[in-house]
């Protein structure tokens, strides 16, 4: 297929607070050892939400960019930036939904796995 039939990406950003990942300097060099180990975690715990989401249809995936301190020195915040593919089966992106779903299957954004969300920090492109 040619690039111009393949359907068009679509980029939005998720961001959430880590309470029990203490941020740390290594954190911020994406070619630690633990950079790396921490967005293979976070993606095995966020792709699960979206497959299950209004948009797994055209869900792509998600990748962590970024981690920095948290207001708290123990906390950990999260910027991911995550893909769907535009098409005719998703009408159209509704952030409202997509955090809606979210909040639930976070435990009204509380817990992604083994980790604690800080409670008002889950923006979904916002």
């Amino acid at each position: 297929t040619t690039a111009a039939s393949s359907p068009a990406l679509e980029h939005f950003t998720l961001n959430f607070t880590l309470t029990n990942l203490q941020y740390a300097a290594d954190l911020d060099a994406p070619s630690s050892r633990r950079f790396t180990s921490t967005v293979k975690v976070i993606n095995h715990y966020v792709d699960p939400l979206f497959k299950r989401s209004s948009i797994s249809s055209a869900y792509v995936g998600c990748k962590a960019m970024r981690f920095r301190s948290g207001r708290k020195r123990d906390h950990t915040v999260v910027d991911a930036v995550c893909s769907y593919k535009k098409n005719v089966s998703l009408a159209r992106f509704d952030r409202e939904k997509v955090y809606q779903e979210l909040n639930t299957m976070t435990n009204g954004a509380t817990k992604l796995g083994h980790y604690s969300l800080e409670k008002t920090s889950l923006h979904v492109n916002g």
